[in-house]
Protein backbone atom coordinates (compact mmCIF):
# COMPACT_ATOMS: atom_id res chain seq x y z
CA UNK A 1 0.00 0.00 0.00
CA UNK A 2 2.96 2.53 0.99
CA UNK A 3 4.30 1.73 -2.26
CA UNK A 4 1.70 2.54 -4.25
CA UNK A 5 1.52 5.69 -2.41
CA UNK A 6 4.90 6.64 -3.27
CA UNK A 7 3.86 5.70 -6.64
CA UNK A 8 1.56 8.55 -7.50
CA UNK A 9 4.14 11.36 -6.51
CA UNK A 10 6.10 12.55 -9.26
CA UNK A 11 10.03 14.18 -8.91
CA UNK A 12 8.05 17.30 -9.41
CA UNK A 13 5.33 16.98 -6.17
CA UNK A 14 8.07 15.21 -4.05
CA UNK A 15 10.12 18.31 -4.30
CA UNK A 16 7.49 20.84 -3.79
CA UNK A 17 5.97 19.45 -0.45
CA UNK A 18 9.43 18.64 0.95
CA UNK A 19 10.47 22.39 0.30
CA UNK A 20 7.45 23.48 1.80
CA UNK A 21 7.38 21.53 4.43
CA UNK A 22 10.99 22.49 5.23
CA UNK A 23 9.31 26.69 5.23
CA UNK A 24 6.17 25.42 7.54
CA UNK A 25 8.85 24.01 9.96
CA UNK A 26 11.26 26.94 9.94
CA UNK A 27 8.15 29.41 10.62
CA UNK A 28 6.82 26.66 13.31
CA UNK A 29 9.26 27.25 15.57
CA UNK A 30 8.91 30.73 16.95
CA UNK A 31 4.97 30.13 16.97
CA UNK A 32 5.39 26.77 19.26
CA UNK A 33 8.63 28.96 21.63
CA UNK A 34 5.38 31.63 21.76
CA UNK A 35 2.39 30.07 22.32
CA UNK A 36 4.40 27.79 24.99
CA UNK A 37 5.14 31.04 27.01
CA UNK A 38 2.03 32.38 27.07
CA UNK A 39 0.67 29.25 28.11
CA UNK A 40 3.32 29.46 30.64
CA UNK A 41 4.86 26.08 30.11
CA UNK A 42 8.37 25.22 28.72
CA UNK A 43 8.68 26.04 25.06
CA UNK A 44 9.13 22.09 24.53
CA UNK A 45 5.89 21.90 25.26
CA UNK A 46 4.61 23.72 22.61
CA UNK A 47 7.13 21.68 19.96
CA UNK A 48 6.49 18.54 20.98
CA UNK A 49 2.66 19.75 19.94
CA UNK A 50 3.84 21.00 17.04
CA UNK A 51 5.59 17.47 16.05
CA UNK A 52 2.89 14.81 17.88
CA UNK A 53 0.00 16.99 16.60
CA UNK A 54 1.39 17.83 12.83
CA UNK A 55 2.39 14.36 12.33
CA UNK A 56 -0.80 12.38 13.48
CA UNK A 57 -2.87 14.69 11.85
CA UNK A 58 -0.36 14.40 8.43
CA UNK A 59 -1.01 10.98 8.57
CA UNK A 60 -4.61 10.11 9.72
CA UNK A 61 -6.32 13.86 8.78
CA UNK A 62 -9.35 14.30 6.00
CA UNK A 63 -7.18 17.23 4.56
CA UNK A 64 -3.89 16.59 2.94
CA UNK A 65 -1.47 19.26 3.00
CA UNK A 66 -3.11 20.65 6.37
CA UNK A 67 -0.69 22.00 9.23
CA UNK A 68 -1.22 21.29 12.62
CA UNK A 69 -0.03 22.61 15.96
CA UNK A 70 0.04 25.05 19.44
CA UNK A 71 -2.55 27.61 18.00
CA UNK A 72 -3.29 30.88 19.95
CA UNK A 73 -7.32 30.14 19.95
CA UNK A 74 -6.74 27.28 22.32
CA UNK A 75 -3.26 28.57 24.16
CA UNK A 76 -5.61 31.39 25.55
CA UNK A 77 -8.19 28.87 26.78
CA UNK A 78 -5.52 27.10 29.10
CA UNK A 79 -3.58 29.74 30.55
CA UNK A 80 -5.72 29.64 33.73
CA UNK A 81 -5.54 25.83 34.41
CA UNK A 82 -1.78 26.23 33.99
CA UNK A 83 -2.22 29.35 36.13
CA UNK A 84 -3.83 27.94 39.42
CA UNK A 85 -3.57 24.24 38.70
CA UNK A 86 -0.05 23.75 36.96
CA UNK A 87 1.49 21.84 33.47
CA UNK A 88 0.11 18.19 35.00
CA UNK A 89 -3.30 19.32 34.94
CA UNK A 90 -2.99 20.76 31.71
CA UNK A 91 -1.81 17.12 30.56
CA UNK A 92 -4.41 15.54 31.51
CA UNK A 93 -6.80 17.97 30.05
CA UNK A 94 -5.40 17.98 26.82
CA UNK A 95 -6.36 13.41 26.59
CA UNK A 96 -9.79 14.69 27.57
CA UNK A 97 -9.81 17.07 25.13
CA UNK A 98 -8.71 14.89 22.83
CA UNK A 99 -11.05 11.87 23.58
CA UNK A 100 -13.99 14.42 23.45
CA UNK A 101 -13.10 15.11 19.65
CA UNK A 102 -12.97 11.66 18.94
CA UNK A 103 -16.44 11.33 20.13
CA UNK A 104 -17.49 14.16 17.91
CA UNK A 105 -16.05 12.57 15.01
CA UNK A 106 -17.09 9.13 15.21
CA UNK A 107 -20.47 10.74 15.37
CA UNK A 108 -20.46 12.02 12.54
CA UNK A 109 -21.46 15.64 13.96
CA UNK A 110 -18.18 17.80 12.20
CA UNK A 111 -20.94 17.88 8.84
CA UNK A 112 -22.33 20.85 10.57
CA UNK A 113 -19.57 23.03 9.97
CA UNK A 114 -20.65 22.76 6.23
CA UNK A 115 -23.77 25.27 7.44
CA UNK A 116 -21.20 28.11 8.60
CA UNK A 117 -22.30 30.43 5.80
CA UNK A 118 -19.20 31.84 3.70
CA UNK A 119 -19.28 35.44 4.76
CA UNK A 120 -18.46 34.14 8.52
CA UNK A 121 -15.56 31.98 7.05
CA UNK A 122 -14.04 34.70 5.45
CA UNK A 123 -14.73 37.22 8.53
CA UNK A 124 -12.72 34.54 10.56
CA UNK A 125 -9.71 34.39 8.10
CA UNK A 126 -9.48 38.00 7.86
CA UNK A 127 -9.98 38.40 11.85
CA UNK A 128 -7.02 35.65 12.69
CA UNK A 129 -4.86 37.96 9.84
CA UNK A 130 -5.60 41.19 11.99
CA UNK A 131 -4.63 39.60 15.26
CA UNK A 132 -1.07 37.61 13.87
CA UNK A 133 -0.30 41.11 12.29
CA UNK A 134 -1.12 42.43 15.89
CA UNK A 135 0.80 39.79 17.52
CA UNK A 136 4.54 41.33 15.63
CA UNK A 137 3.95 44.67 16.57
CA UNK A 138 5.94 44.05 20.01
CA UNK A 139 8.87 42.21 18.14
CA UNK A 140 9.34 46.28 16.81
CA UNK A 141 9.27 47.55 20.59
CA UNK A 142 13.16 48.85 21.01
CA UNK A 143 14.23 48.30 17.19
CA UNK A 144 15.61 49.72 14.95
CA UNK A 145 16.08 50.45 11.11
CA UNK A 146 18.18 46.59 11.06
CA UNK A 147 14.55 45.17 11.97
CA UNK A 148 12.57 47.12 9.46
CA UNK A 149 15.10 46.55 6.81
CA UNK A 150 14.63 42.86 7.57
CA UNK A 151 11.06 42.33 7.62
CA UNK A 152 10.93 44.53 4.14
CA UNK A 153 13.43 42.67 2.38
CA UNK A 154 11.56 39.12 3.67
CA UNK A 155 8.39 40.79 1.97
CA UNK A 156 9.98 42.09 -1.17
CA UNK A 157 11.13 38.40 -1.28
CA UNK A 158 7.65 36.55 -0.72
CA UNK A 159 5.87 39.11 -3.52
CA UNK A 160 8.66 39.33 -6.15
CA UNK A 161 10.10 36.22 -6.09
CA UNK A 162 7.35 33.82 -7.29
CA UNK A 163 6.62 36.17 -10.46
CA UNK A 164 10.55 35.11 -11.00
CA UNK A 165 10.63 31.70 -10.64
CA UNK A 166 8.42 28.98 -8.57
CA UNK A 167 11.06 26.08 -8.59
CA UNK A 168 11.71 26.86 -5.00
CA UNK A 169 9.38 28.50 -2.12
CA UNK A 170 9.93 32.37 -1.57
CA UNK A 171 9.41 31.97 1.96
CA UNK A 172 12.33 29.07 2.30
CA UNK A 173 14.55 31.53 0.01
CA UNK A 174 13.74 34.25 1.88
CA UNK A 175 14.33 32.69 5.64
CA UNK A 176 17.55 31.09 4.51
CA UNK A 177 18.98 34.01 3.07
CA UNK A 178 18.06 36.21 5.71
CA UNK A 179 19.65 33.84 7.69
CA UNK A 180 22.77 34.11 6.11
CA UNK A 181 22.99 37.75 5.74
CA UNK A 182 22.63 37.90 9.57
CA UNK A 183 25.43 35.69 10.09
CA UNK A 184 27.64 37.12 7.65
CA UNK A 185 27.08 40.60 8.45
CA UNK A 186 26.82 39.67 12.38
CA UNK A 187 24.30 41.87 12.66
CA UNK A 188 22.51 42.96 16.07
CA UNK A 189 18.71 41.27 15.80
CA UNK A 190 16.86 39.05 17.87
CA UNK A 191 17.18 35.34 17.16
CA UNK A 192 14.74 32.42 17.84
CA UNK A 193 16.73 31.38 20.60
CA UNK A 194 16.12 34.51 22.23
CA UNK A 195 12.76 33.25 22.75
CA UNK A 196 13.64 30.02 24.80
CA UNK A 197 15.41 26.93 24.75
CA UNK A 198 14.50 24.38 22.18
CA UNK A 199 17.28 21.60 22.99
CA UNK A 200 15.90 18.72 23.68
CA UNK A 201 15.01 15.10 23.39
CA UNK A 202 12.04 12.83 21.66
CA UNK A 203 8.84 13.36 23.42
CA UNK A 204 8.41 10.22 26.17
CA UNK A 205 5.73 9.14 27.57
CA UNK A 206 4.79 10.79 30.49
CA UNK A 207 1.24 9.93 32.48
CA UNK A 208 -0.48 13.23 33.97
CA UNK A 209 0.90 12.86 37.52
CA UNK A 210 -2.57 14.11 39.31
CA UNK A 211 -5.07 11.90 41.15
CA UNK A 212 -7.34 10.47 39.13
CA UNK A 213 -11.04 11.20 40.82
CA UNK A 214 -14.11 12.82 40.55
CA UNK A 215 -12.53 16.37 41.53
CA UNK A 216 -10.24 16.54 38.80
CA UNK A 217 -12.78 15.66 36.44
CA UNK A 218 -14.54 18.65 37.58
CA UNK A 219 -11.35 21.06 37.07
CA UNK A 220 -10.23 19.44 33.76
CA UNK A 221 -13.58 19.34 32.14
CA UNK A 222 -14.90 22.78 31.52
CA UNK A 223 -11.63 23.29 29.88
CA UNK A 224 -11.21 20.53 28.02
CA UNK A 225 -14.44 20.62 26.90
CA UNK A 226 -14.20 25.01 25.59
CA UNK A 227 -10.64 23.47 24.18
CA UNK A 228 -12.08 20.88 22.19
CA UNK A 229 -14.86 22.73 20.42
CA UNK A 230 -12.40 25.75 19.37
CA UNK A 231 -10.02 23.38 18.40
CA UNK A 232 -12.95 21.79 16.67
CA UNK A 233 -14.15 25.03 15.01
CA UNK A 234 -10.71 26.51 14.09
CA UNK A 235 -9.52 23.25 11.96
CA UNK A 236 -12.69 22.58 10.15
CA UNK A 237 -13.27 26.03 9.70
CA UNK A 238 -9.25 25.61 8.19
CA UNK A 239 -10.68 22.61 6.52
CA UNK A 240 -12.98 24.41 4.69
CA UNK A 241 -11.01 27.19 3.34
CA UNK A 242 -8.08 25.07 2.39
CA UNK A 243 -10.87 23.21 0.48
CA UNK A 244 -11.85 26.69 -1.53
CA UNK A 245 -8.16 26.85 -2.34
CA UNK A 246 -7.88 23.58 -4.02
CA UNK A 247 -11.14 22.85 -5.25
CA UNK A 248 -11.28 19.38 -3.42
CA UNK A 249 -13.30 18.67 -0.73
CA UNK A 250 -11.64 17.30 2.43
CA UNK A 251 -13.12 14.94 4.95
CA UNK A 252 -14.39 17.05 8.25
CA UNK A 253 -15.50 13.30 10.58
CA UNK A 254 -12.15 12.12 9.85
CA UNK A 255 -10.26 15.34 10.75
CA UNK A 256 -12.00 15.62 13.46
CA UNK A 257 -11.21 11.94 14.58
CA UNK A 258 -7.41 12.70 13.87
CA UNK A 259 -7.10 16.04 15.53
CA UNK A 260 -8.42 13.62 18.72
CA UNK A 261 -5.75 10.96 18.37
CA UNK A 262 -3.32 13.56 17.95
CA UNK A 263 -4.25 15.88 20.89
CA UNK A 264 -4.67 12.64 23.25
CA UNK A 265 -1.52 11.35 22.49
CA UNK A 266 -0.28 15.11 23.20
CA UNK A 267 -1.55 14.54 26.42
CA UNK A 268 0.67 11.49 27.16
CA UNK A 269 3.60 12.78 25.67
CA UNK A 270 3.95 15.75 27.40
CA UNK A 271 2.50 18.18 25.27
CA UNK A 272 -0.73 20.24 25.33
CA UNK A 273 -3.91 20.87 23.11
CA UNK A 274 -3.63 22.38 19.58
CA UNK A 275 -6.00 22.25 16.28
CA UNK A 276 -5.12 23.19 12.78
CA UNK A 277 -3.13 26.29 12.28
CA UNK A 278 -4.81 28.11 9.44
CA UNK A 279 -1.75 30.27 8.32
CA UNK A 280 0.94 27.62 8.57
CA UNK A 281 -2.14 25.89 6.51
CA UNK A 282 -2.03 28.34 3.85
CA UNK A 283 1.76 29.06 3.83
CA UNK A 284 1.99 25.49 3.26
CA UNK A 285 -0.25 25.80 0.19
CA UNK A 286 0.94 28.86 -1.41
CA UNK A 287 4.58 27.35 -1.30
CA UNK A 288 3.17 24.41 -3.15
CA UNK A 289 2.60 21.83 -0.65
CA UNK A 290 -0.49 19.84 -1.61
CA UNK A 291 -0.21 16.34 -0.14
CA UNK A 292 0.46 14.58 2.90
CA UNK A 293 4.17 14.49 2.39
CA UNK A 294 4.93 18.24 2.84
CA UNK A 295 2.89 17.86 6.23
CA UNK A 296 4.85 14.98 7.62
CA UNK A 297 7.93 16.81 6.18
CA UNK A 298 7.32 19.73 8.35
CA UNK A 299 6.54 17.69 11.81
CA UNK A 300 9.83 15.55 11.31
CA UNK A 301 11.99 18.60 10.38
CA UNK A 302 10.50 20.34 13.86
CA UNK A 303 11.88 17.65 16.04
CA UNK A 304 14.97 17.21 13.84
CA UNK A 305 15.54 20.94 15.15
CA UNK A 306 14.93 20.52 18.25
CA UNK A 307 16.71 16.75 18.95
CA UNK A 308 19.85 17.54 16.80
CA UNK A 309 19.80 21.12 14.90
CA UNK A 310 18.96 23.72 18.20
CA UNK A 311 22.53 25.36 17.81
CA UNK A 312 21.99 26.07 14.57
CA UNK A 313 18.55 27.48 14.11
CA UNK A 314 18.95 29.76 17.41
Amino acid sequence: MFAQLLKTYSGHSVKNDVLSGAVVAVALVPEAIAFSLIAGVSPLVGLYTAFILGLMTALLGGKPGMISGATGSVVVVMVSLVAAHGVEYLFLATLLTGLIQVAFGVMRLAKFIRLVPQPAIFGFVNGLAIVIALAQLPMFEGEGWIMVAMVAATMATMVILPKITQAVPAGLVAIIGLSIVTVLLDLDTKRVADLGNIAGDLPSFHWPQVPINLETLKIIFPYAAVMAAVGLIESLLTLSVLDEMSGEKGNANKESVALGLGNATCGVFGGMAGCAMIGQSIINFTSGGRTRLSSATAAVLLILFVVALSDYIG
